[in-house]
């Protein structure tokens, strides 16, 4: 199928963060793009500020009537219900239908690819090589599933030769596509309602890995089972950071590459995490032949994304961050980077989990994360895609927490106990509809300092 022959695409989900990216991408090639998501955000809003028609009502009435099986393409979210009118009417009357994904690949194949996979550290990975890749004048397009804060945007620059894509996992969805180049910068357990148990994970990574013809093409964090480059922080490998120091909330650092050393990295983003990120961006760049000072600039020159230890306050005596994190792994990067950056700070977690399934699986390390923390003010489970699970509630998880300062709270109890709160450092994190409540959050921590 040629995309570029399709007049126009219509989204059932348009406001997920991966798919309104793509919706972007379509409206300024010059298609109609209209969809269908079931709430109200920024992200919808921004999309209707640009001229796409949105829609929140399962309802066949708003498909336009010029929208025909010859001329329109859908492209469906993996979470939609297969109970979803307009989903069904679009497959009675054999439209093409694709995923995500699929869409993704069809998109990048006639490009050189750049695919980043990974439990985590996708988005921030993939947008700071797209970062450096823009920067650098590469005709290139990301997609990306994070708004980055130096373009406001999740599609960033109008390339038609060269793609940067998230290879997400979700649904063995990667498996789609057409990687030039890719990197897998974490293999651990998730969505093991997709895929039952820990090993089919790293199977269907192994198969992800196949995909790239040349292994020196492949980079991956030194330790993980796979062929490939690889990438170390303090030691001796392929891409290695050492010296690394901070000055001003700001790494600085130096990368052993196969031919050169890189002196003082400048890199804005906290925790270790990101650095390894950082560290795979730079070497994916460096082996694609973009010049070392173009990524040394562009590095120092990258904001972060929205949601990921996204500063919301930061002043002397009150610092708000609020992170996507939802998985325990990501739970804990958060933490050793407060640390790191706070050392001697109170420190309040607000927790909204994702998913029943999520919580059930990973409950014992959740609560093992979050007992870090001074204080963790536990939100119910914002259920996504799911149905509730018998015994599975934010009380049961609450429980396993060993810390004397916990508590489990509604959205408007919230508030008051954000008030009496008495900390410097306030986290929140999740990747439900928290991130909807950070300007009402900000706003009542701003009113205990002013």
């Amino acid at each position: 199928m040629n995309l570029n022959q399709v007049h126009n695409v219509y989204f059932i989900g348009i406001g997920g963060i991966g798919m309104s990216a793509l919706a972007r991408y379509f409206y300024l090639l010059g298609k109609e793009v209209c969809g269908y998501d079931k709430t109200q955000t920024e992200l919808t809003d921004d999309l209707q500020s640009m001229g796409m028609q949105v829609h929140y009502e399962d309802s066949i009435q708003h498909i336009p009537a010029d929208f025909n099986p010859e001329n329109t393409v859908v492209i469906v979210t993996p979470a939609v219900p297969t109970s979803h009118s307009e989903w069904n009417f679009f497959k009675t009357n054999e439209f093409t239908i694709l995923k995500r994904a699929e869409a993704l690949g069809l998109i990048t194949q006639d490009t050189f690819c750049f695919a980043v996979a990974g439990t985590h550290g996708k988005t921030t990975t993939s947008s700071i090589l797209g970062h450096i890749l823009v920067q650098s004048g590469v005709d290139v397009t990301a997609f990306l599933g994070g708004i980055v804060e130096n373009y406001n945007s999740n599609l960033i620059g109008k390339g038609k030769s060269v793609s940067v894509v998230e290879a997400d996992e979700f649904d063995r969805s990667f498996l789609k596509l057409h990687p030039n180049m890719a990197c897998i910068t974490s293999m651990d357990a998730d969505h093991l309602d997709i895929y039952g148990n820990s090993q089919s994970i790293e199977n269907a990574f192994e198969e992800f890995s196949r995909k790239v013809e040349n292994p020196n093409q492949l980079f991956i964090p030194k330790g993980l089972p796979l062929n490939g480059l690889k990438i170390a922080i303090n030691e001796p490998t392929d891409f290695s950071a050492f010296n690394i120091r901070i000055e001003k909330s700001t790494y600085v650092f130096d990368v052993q590459t196969p031919d050169e050393i890189i002196y003082d990295i400048r890199f804005k983003l906290p925790g270790k995490h990101n650095l390894m990120n950082a560290l795979m961006a730079l070497a994916m760049a460096k082996n694609y032949g973009t010049p070392t000072e173009h990524i040394v600039k562009a590095l120092g020159s990258f904001n972060g994304i929205k949601r990921r230890f996204s500063y919301q306050i930061q002043t002397e005596g009150l610092v708000y961050i609020d992170d996507y994190a939802h998985h325990p792994t990501e739970i804990n990067a958060v933490y050793q980077a407060v640390r790191e950056l706070y050392p001697n700070q109170k420190t309040v977690a607000i927790f909204q989990p994702h998913l029943f399934s999520r919580t059930q699986d990973f409950a014992d390390d959740f609560a093992a994360s979050l007992a870090q923390f001074d204080e963790v003010i536990l939100l119910e489970i914002y259920p996504a895609r799911e149905l509730p699970i018998e015994g599975v509630t934010s009380s049961w998880l609450l429980s396993k927490i060993n810390n004397q300062n916990k508590k489990l709270v509604s959205k408007n109890q919230l508030f008051i106990e954000l008030q009496d709160a008495n900390a410097t450092v306030y986290v929140t994190i999740g990747a439900g509809d928290i991130g909807e409540m950070v300007g009402a959050i900000k706003n009542k921590l701003y009113e205990k300092i002013s």
